[in-house]
């Protein structure tokens, strides 16, 4: 199951590539891992008891999710690096 893991969170743009890179900066690679193939399995357990086809979420999924929070990280990131940023919102 990790070798399906593995080879999901190196597909470009989806939703398990994602997963694992978020998880692996937090946690460690073998941890992200077995994290994606958990998700695998609950996909494919989902997948078979409703008879559903697979949904894929996207690469974008946590941003698209809470775009404060993302707004806020990626401005404290630039501040970090000695940037002064103020930001209008959108109308």
């Amino acid at each position: 199951m990790t070798q399906c893991a593995w080879a999901a969170s190196h597909k470009r743009d989806s939703y398990m590539s994602a997963q694992f890179h978020r998880i692996k900066s937090r946690r460690g690679k073998k941890k992200a891992i077995v994290a994606v193939a958990a998700t695998i399995l609950r996909d494919i357990y989902h997948m078979l008891q409703n008879d559903v086809p697979y949904q894929e979420l996207g690469a974008d999924f946590y941003d698209r999710r809470n775009r404060d929070r993302t707004a806020r990280r990626l401005l404290a990131r630039l501040k970090n690096l000695g940037y002064s940023i103020e930001l209008p919102m959108a109308a």
